[in-house]
């Protein structure tokens, strides 16, 4: 086949890209701007088309077009394979036909959905079960990708139960997104939700919107399905509303959706269980978020019959992924000695961990945080969140800089109502400052002492002031 996917540099759709070149298929692909993740698929084989999107880009021979959600329905591409009849379909789409093909676990939650993938997708390669993985964030044990093939090694470990004997060649594991109800497409035998937060309301606008979609999410499992929920958080067990029917184990319980004929199996985990203590002892990423996603992971190797000493051995082996609090060492002249933590934090809850995490690591630095907020319309929508949590910060010094714009994705009444100095000055924290995105190099470098802590956040492309250092 041949297929082309419009938007290839996102972080789903490169993943899926790569799906398509591992099954033999001949793949292109267009975006806007070069990137790590076009740079990584052109090596790999993958045709790419970067700058303004073409429709020369698209020939008849086409069998396949994918492309992704943000992609305008006037994208010149887009509206040429229309024209021409060609298939036409959007990521989630196309990876809800993946996810009929594979016994699939989506993981979901406005956070730490991608960690948690990425650990399962680890927990169940050295279990021998051979999965396909598709996440959303680069991650060290699958070459510093954010796919991983599976179904081609002849098993190590054999699960035990029957019903389950298909998963060495056919298993499937992936991040599902809420973000324009992307999870709805989906077809899992397993859900993960490792929370619901108010997330995504550009789109929902009211966290109500939000709860319902996570609500017929788990309605989509099937009566021999499993739900793996978050005990420790509030909305999961609001949007869940189960009706518990028999007690089959402390953990494994059969349910019943309310109000529905889904009946299914419910795994729920939480911090107070005492194998959090001796995940918190192994991790080598931290903060007690970490330990909560490593908790959902061991549930799910439970219900596959993954052994205990399995699940730990690689937990313990887990070297985090790209931009969740990854650590890097850097000597700037000679007399500072630097270490940076990039990470993707870009909504109140996920600073307020990251930070959190940071000084429990390093209760004796001094800390530095650069924030870059993520698109105005989040910051609208959380602005009171975001004021609280930057007071309330442990660390030492917090710069915020520009909003990250998302083409695509912003109301212009709100562009005119929200910035980052309208938020730094409702802070009203000596500590908390602006500072203008192409200024903060000479900023940092004159204020920076050696042994400080600096972290880089947010979801934009602030990742790179790293680079620059």
């Amino acid at each position: 086949m041949k297929i082309h996917l419009i938007g290839i540099g996102g972080i789903g759709v490169s993943a899926l890209a790569q799906y398509y070149l591992s099954k033999g298929h001949d793949v292109s692909g267009s975006d806007l701007v070069r990137s790590e993740i076009t740079d990584f698929l052109k090596k790999k084989g993958v045709k790419i088309f970067i700058g303004t999107h073409k429709a020369e880009n698209i020939s008849k021979n086409i069998d396949l077009v994918v492309y992704s959600p943000a992609v305008p329905k006037n994208n010149p591409e887009l509206i040429r394979a229309k024209s021409w009849k060609l298939k036409a379909v959007t990521y989630p789409e196309a990876l809800g036909k993946l996810t009929k093909e594979y016994y699939t676990i989506a993981v979901a939650g406005a956070h730490g959905k991608s960690t948690t993938t990425a650990m399962l997708g680890l927990v169940l390669e050295k279990a021998g079960l051979d999965p396909t993985v598709i996440v959303g964030t680069m991650v060290k044990e699958f070459g510093n990708s954010n796919f991983r093939m599976g179904g081609r090694a002849k098993p190590k470990f054999r699960i035990p139960n029957s019903k389950f004997q298909i998963l060495n060649s056919k298993l499937l594991v992936i991040e599902a997104c809420e973000y324009d109800s992307s999870f709805l497409h989906y077809s899992p035998k397993i859900i993960v939700v490792t929370n619901v937060d108010k997330e995504h309301l550009d789109y929902f606008r009211t966290f109500e919107k939000v709860k319902k979609a996570f609500s017929d999410f788990i309605s989509r499992l099937p009566d021999s399905g499993f739900l793996v929920a978050n005990k420790d958080d509030a909305n999961t067990f609001q949007i869940s509303n189960f009706k518990l029917i028999s007690l089959n184990s402390a953990e494994l319980q059969r349910a019943e959706r309310s109000g529905s004929n889904c009946k299914f199996q419910i795994s729920n985990y939480s911090l107070e269980q005492p194998e959090a203590k001796k995940l918190k002892k192994i991790l080598k990423v931290p903060g007690e978020h970490n330990v909560s996603n490593a908790l959902a992971v061991l549930q799910v190797a439970r219900i596959l019959k993954v052994p205990d000493n399995i699940t730990f051995k690689a937990l313990s082996g887990f070297r985090g992924t790209w931009r969740r609090f990854e650590e890097k060492d850097l000597k700037i002249e000679k007399f500072k000695t630097l270490k940076i933590i990039s990470d993707y934090a870009h909504h109140p809850n996920e600073i307020s961990a990251t930070l959190k995490a940071a000084r429990e690591k390093y209760p004796k630095k001094r800390i530095w945080c650069v924030f870059q907020p993520h698109q105005r319309q989040r910051t609208y929508y959380l602005f009171d969140d975001f004021v609280k949590v930057f007071k309330q910060a442990s660390v030492d010094n917090i710069i915020i800089t520009d909003v990250y714009d998302v083409a695509g994705r912003e109301a212009k009444k709100i562009n005119r109502e929200v910035s980052s100095k309208k938020l730094v000055k409702k802070i009203k924290k000596k500590s908390v400052i602006y500072c203008a995105t192409n200024k903060i190099e000479k900023y940092l470098k004159e204020k920076l002492a050696s042994g400080d802590i600096l972290i880089i956040m947010g979801a934009g492309d602030i990742y790179k002031l790293a680079d620059q250092f």
